[in-house]
């Protein structure tokens, strides 16, 4: 299992080995890396200075000026923005989508683009998003995407339509979403200082379904990697692009 891939289709490829299925839980595309500030989207378009310049004001929490000083670089370069970031995601799904053993089951992260999947998901690869399925007579439930932030990453939507795909999946052994429970210690990234969003809908839902275990990502460093909420086993299986290493379930 593994969450936050952004762009590390060497270790994916190798992800899968062993295992009966791959289950991954989003944001395959890497916009910028907070760790290597060199590698990603943004600096490919931008340079690496203003990489690391947006990163320390986000870091800050200046999410105005981080939107400022982005709308200039965009200014700058000429072209229609939502065509130059979607031929960049293209590139780096060709190299990603081919790399997920079959079968995998795969949901949407917050900074991918669902409507571009279908082009490249083969046949071994299952998406599901407010969705269930069963794997090794166990079944699974599926919620992609996040929740809306002044970070404004591309797939944001409603509390109302997370909490309804919540809703939809039900009572199920494991439940996989993108993004934790908002629970303090699974929400809070200790490397960028800040608390990422939660959903108090997930919360609810695992507290009263009770399901084995709720599985995530998202976070990238979080003060806590696993916890317990009730009956359930809580495990953020992130972050795959920095170690390079997937998470696995047995039973």
């Amino acid at each position: 299992m593994v969450s936050d891939v952004h762009g590390n289709a060497r270790d994916l490829a190798r992800a899968g080995e062993g295992a009966d299925a791959l289950i991954c839980l989003g944001d395959l595309v890497l916009f910028l890396d907070y760790a290597d500030h060199s590698r990603g989207i943004f600096p490919d378009l931008f340079g690496v200075e203003n990489a690391d310049l947006i990163v320390e004001l986000r870091t800050a929490r200046r999410f105005e000026e981080a939107r400022e000083l982005g709308a200039r670089l965009w200014g700058g370069i000429g072209g229609d923005r939502a065509a130059l970031i979607e031929q960049a995601v293209r590139k780096q799904y060709a190299e990603l989508f081919p790399a997920f053993p079959s079968p995998t089951y795969a949901t949407y992260g917050n900074v991918d683009m669902p409507r571009l999947w279908p082009e490249f998901a083969g046949p071994g690869t299952t998406v599901l998003d407010g969705e269930r399925v069963e794997i090794g007579g166990r079944v699974f439930g599926f919620v992609g995407g996040g929740l809306k932030t002044p970070m404004r990453t591309p797939y944001e939507i409603s509390d109302e339509e997370y909490a309804a795909k919540i809703e939809a999946v039900g009572e199920v052994d494991v439940l996989c979403t993108h993004i934790p429970p908002e629970v303090p210690e699974l929400v809070y990234d200790t490397v960028a200082r800040r608390f990422e969003r939660g959903s108090w809908a997930l919360l609810d839902a695992i507290r009263r379904t009770r399901p084995r275990y709720a599985l995530f990502g998202h976070v990238h460093q979080p003060l806590a990697r696993r916890m317990r909420v009730g009956a359930t086993e809580c495990v953020n299986v992130g972050h795959f692009a920095g170690s390079g290493k997937p998470w696995a379930l047995e039973w």
